[in-house]
């Protein structure tokens, strides 16, 4: 996982506390999947995460700071196994977990929601 100055700049307007959950939160999306295509929208301050750069098509999971929390938020997280009830929302596939500090992102049942996520619904990562 490489420094990303537009990253960076999508979370800079946060606290260090946010920023530091959101950096962590990256870096647990790169642990799980390395090649992860990461593409950032540094005016939404909305940070996609997918096997390809298409949003609609590729990606499963986002990263959005917000004052006290990072939404962690899955494309599909409606259809995604959850038996622990993490995820939160109430669209027709969107949900989202909110991080509120860097010790939940190592909870298992979490990492087995993302780690879902990268295989379902979306292409494997075109590796040519």
């Amino acid at each position: 996982m490489e420094h990303s100055e537009e990253f960076e700049q999508a979370i800079q307007s946060f606290s260090n506390e946010i920023k530091e959950i959101a950096r962590q939160t990256r870096k647990l999306i790169y642990k799980v999947l390395p090649e992860v295509v990461e593409v950032v929208w540094i005016r939404q301050k909305n940070i996609g995460f997918g096997t390809g750069p298409k949003k609609k098509t590729e990606h499963f999971c986002w990263v959005m700071p917000a004052t006290n929390h990072v939404n962690l938020g899955f494309n599909y997280g409606a259809e995604l196994p959850d038996p622990k009830n993490l995820l939160e929302g109430t669209g027709k596939l969107f949900r989202h977990y909110k991080v509120k500090s860097v010790k939940e992102l190592s909870n298992p049942d979490l990492i087995k929601i993302l780690k879902y996520s990268t295989t379902y619904k979306i292409p494997p990562i075109n590796t040519k």
